[in-house]
């Protein structure tokens, strides 16, 4: 039997990010699998290197259990280094190519666009894997973050990347933006800040269903 590759992008759905360091990480982690999360991303800005290189392996391996990518935030050598599936990087991290030739031709490189079309372009033609745009809301996790516009998601149709909206979005207030063009719908605290996290991650994952 051939081994699957997990580094192949989902044609879409819910893009769960992770909320830590939190205690019961792997624990949520699963809640949003079991919600049907397409993809599942480490975010974890703090500098314990070997809590984040285990939790990272942990769950690649959790990933990989329901057929699902794990990309990690910000930290090429640390996406290598748990065998995750691909990185996301920001404006001020590492390049799509640097990333890509660290990686291999093969890995997911997701880049932020924030709210510039310009920035897109030039992401899509360095080979990124997706490209992310918002905040579409207000965003607890990111209260300053630039704003997008749903028209956003329109022009960037035309570039042939999948794209992800991000940003203070909530199972109400998505469906806007996928009839725009989103490919994914990216949440954090809408999935992980209280409450049944699968249950929260079916609300959203729902909206590619119907």
């Amino acid at each position: 039997m051939q081994e699957r590759d997990f580094r192949a992008l989902p044609a879409g759905g819910l893009y769960a990010i992770t909320d830590g360091p939190r205690d019961d990480l792997l624990l949520a982690a699963d809640g949003a699998l079991r919600g049907g999360a397409a993809l599942l991303q480490y975010r974890d800005k703090s500098g314990d290197a070997t809590r984040r290189l285990a939790e990272a392996t942990a769950l690649v391996a959790a990933c990989h259990g329901y057929g699902v990518p794990l990309i990690v935030n910000d930290d090429v050598e640390l996406a290598v280094a748990a065998g995750a599936d691909g990185v996301h990087v920001g404006e001020n991290d590492q390049s799509v190519g640097a990333a890509r030739a660290r990686l291999g031709p093969h890995a997911i490189v997701g880049a932020s666009c924030y709210d510039s079309l310009t920035r897109a372009r030039e992401l899509a033609a360095a080979g990124a894997s997706y490209l992310a745009f918002g905040a579409f809301f207000p965003s607890p996790t990111k209260p300053h973050a630039r704003r997008a516009l749903p028209a956003l998601l329109r022009d960037a149709r035309s570039l042939g990347v999948p794209l992800v909206a991000i940003g203070g979005i909530t199972p109400d207030n998505a469906r806007p933006l996928i009839d725009a063009g989103a490919d994914f719908i990216a949440a954090i605290s809408g999935i992980f800040a209280g409450g049944d996290i699968a249950a929260q991650a079916r609300r959203y994952s729902e909206l590619f269903t119907k």
